[in-house]
């Protein structure tokens, strides 16, 4: 009598269980694997769902990677779609699963069991919240597409609200925007995009207003309307369409219920091989903790990369490798109207929350050579332990090439780079793809010049309290700099001008500022080296702006 084949039970076949289930067939021709999906469809590409709303991607199937025919026949899997798994027993090893269809259910016994249940929408208990749509997966767009199209008279929404500031939300306010609907964005937070810091996340939602997308930053959603939404300051917006984008929750409640150990926000805790507390079960993707780049401590990182990643490594373990998970720094992007946000790592308000000593870097250049045509602005924002120059994080805006910065500072943190180290990382050079010193390249230099104690900076939030405390501010810009527009009370003196005007100096402390950051540098040298205390303004006059900008629209 032979033996019964080995079973593993995949719950959750999209980013994270597909990844697993067919790493597992081919690491191993023997196993029995059976994919129960409680959704539609598997393997949909569900970071494409805003772009089918807004028609850029037109045909639904083009978001269908796989079927469950397609799988059966190539990988040999046993994939079942509308089946919901309902409890899990992990002493009897068995899950007990509801087929949606046929309203039955039934028993199946696993060797090793994966959740990869992936994470489901926050919906706030609002009045009227039954009537907002959300977007995670297929029924979900499917529902949402329908409610935009021509009535019964012929008439589409007009206006659309979107509640969520984050990636998701704004993605799906471009889209709305081009499918000619009135966009209004609310977020409760101060900001847009919370991985940013305030004065990165100002460009972006300035970006947003100048092409006709409404703004409501530090306001929340009180109550939805037939036709309208209210909002926490008594206001009323027309909402012909609501869109709940505030985040998600770890569908984690079988695990919650079979005992499993929770971590923040309930995901699931993991150790390094995705093994979850349960003897024989893993856990993977949006369900799952991860360990944080930074503290090491577990955290909630809901990426889709970071999911197919942790679902090849489980399928790994479980067919015998040793293999473990590093931690993740929550790598992302989003394109709104042309522009490009990116990050990585911790930004600086959660590492001032946490206590945490950094020194923080801003610039401001081109993602190529100025000389050559066509080149395009950025902002960056690198993060540095103050103590041993280790990279903390990073945040670009701006046109072409962000995400390349981003991706090379991140790469430059998985491999364990110090901040200085990017001075000489080597780069891909021509004029029209990037400059002799790279902006990755610029970044380490300042990091350098910090950690050597040749430079001395201030941010931009910290300048009102210094100039409170009796410094100076010396702008070394042109006159006609200048005079065209700076910061209140600053005393100008261009750098040409400096060495030869250091007697009308006051001998008290001096904060100097340019545009960008770059002349500040310089003359800041030159005023210490004739004996002033004298810092530069981070990222100038450019980087005090936005801080500013910032504070207007909290």
């Amino acid at each position: 009598m032979s033996s019964q084949p080995r079973t593993v039970i995949v719950v959750g076949g999209v980013a994270a269980g597909m990844s697993a289930a067919t790493r597992l067939r081919r690491d191993d021709e023997s196993l029995r694997i059976v994919v129960l999906e409680r959704g539609p469809a598997v393997s949909f590409a569900n970071c494409g769902l805003p772009y089918y709303v807004g028609e850029v991607i037109s045909d639904r199937e083009a978001l269908l990677l796989q079927t469950p025919e397609s799988l059966h026949a190539r990988f040999a899997l046993d994939v079942r779609v509308r089946h919901e798994v309902v409890a899990l027993d992990p002493v009897g090893q068995t899950v007990t699963v509801r087929d949606l269809e046929h309203g039955t259910s039934a028993v199946e016994r696993y060797d090793d069991l994966i959740l990869a249940t992936g994470a489901d929408p926050v919906r706030p208990p609002l009045p009227g919240a039954e009537r907002a749509y959300t977007l995670r997966d297929l029924d979900d767009v499917d529902a949402l597409v329908a409610a935009l199209a021509p009535g019964h008279d012929g008439t589409a929404p007009r206006t659309a609200v979107i509640v969520g500031g984050g990636f998701v939300g704004l993605e799906l306010a471009e889209n709305l925007h081009q499918r000619g609907l009135s966009v209004t964005v609310v977020e409760a937070a101060p900001q847009l995009l919370a991985p940013l810091d305030p004065e990165m996340a100002a460009p972006v939602q300035a970006r947003l207003e100048s092409h006709g997308v409404a703004v409501r930053v530090g306001t929340a959603l009180d109550k939805i309307g037939d036709d309208d939404v209210v909002l926490s300051d008594g206001s009323t917006l027309g909402a012909d369409v609501v869109i709940l984008a505030v985040g998600v929750s770890p569908n984690s409640g079988v695990a919650r219920a079979a005992g499993l150990a929770l971590g923040p926000n309930g995901c699931v805790l993991v150790d390094a091989r995705q093994c979850t507390s349960a003897p024989r079960v893993y856990a993977v993707g949006d369900v799952a903790c991860k360990q944080d780049v930074v503290t090491g401590g577990a955290t909630s990182v809901p990426l889709a990369q970071t999911a197919n990643r942790h679902g090849r490594l489980v399928a790994d373990v479980i067919t015998g490798r040793s293999t473990a998970a590093t931690p993740v720094l929550g790598t992302a992007v989003v394109g709104l109207f042309g522009m490009t946000v990116a990050s990585t790592g911790w930004n600086e308000k959660r590492l001032r929350a946490a206590g945490r000593p950094y020194r923080a870097i801003h610039t401001h250049p081109s993602d190529h050579a100025g000389y050559y045509p066509g080149a395009e602005p950025m902002s960056l924002k690198l993060l540095v332990d103050a103590d041993n120059d280790a990279i903390l994080g990073a945040q670009a805006v701006g046109g072409r090439g962000v995400d390349k910065r981003i991706d090379v500072i991140a790469t430059a943190m998985r491999g364990g780079l110090r901040a200085s180290q990017l001075a000489d990382l080597e780069l891909a050079y021509a004029p029209q793809y990037g400059s002799a010193k790279d902006p990755v390249n610029m970044l380490g230099m300042i990091a350098d010049n910090l950690a050597a104690g040749s430079e001395c900076t201030l941010q931009w939030h910290e300048l009102e309290s210094e100039l409170a405390s009796g410094a100076e501010l010396l702008d070394v810009r042109t006159a006609a700099e200048h005079a065209a527009g700076g910061i209140p009370g600053a005393r100008n003196v261009p750098l040409d001008e400096l060495r030869g005007r250091l007697d009308e100096l006051p001998r008290r402390r001096l904060v100097v500022h340019c545009a960008v950051g770059q002349r500040g540098h310089v003359a800041a040298r030159l005023l210490r080296q004739h004996g002033f205390d004298a810092v530069n303004l981070d990222g100038g006059y450019r980087t005090w702006q936005a801080g500013q900008a910032a504070r207007r629209t909290a």
